[in-house]
């Protein structure tokens, strides 16, 4: 049995990470590739928000396709992170009995 001091502490972890979640979800990066002629930006929740890919990496394509092409490798990556969790919370279901355990999905 928890006695008061060790549910004070619980509870004051899950304030502090439910405090960090928050901040990562305001929180954006960047990353880029090709000496920075595509360039991704992502929520600390792991969801794309935008991607540019400038014109000299597609020398072929008009604007109106550069940015269908951008809105469909967003559209993917989301999509794949999306499937991604999916398939963690199954295994790790299959591990943990079905428990919801904060903090491993």
């Amino acid at each position: 049995m928890m006695n008061k001091r060790m549910m004070r502490q619980a509870q004051q972890l899950q304030n502090r990470l439910a405090k960090a979640q928050e901040e990562l979800e305001a929180m954006s990066v960047e990353g880029s590739a090709g000496g920075g002629v595509i360039r991704v930006t992502m929520t600390g929740k792991q969801e794309v928000t935008a991607v540019v890919i400038e014109p000299e990496a597609v020398p072929d394509l008009d604007q109106a396709d550069i940015e269908l092409l951008q809105d469909l490798v967003a559209a993917a990556v989301n999509d794949a992170f999306t499937r991604t969790q999916e398939l963690a919370a199954e295994k790790m279901g299959a591990v943990t009995g079905g428990m919801n355990i904060p903090g491993l999905i």
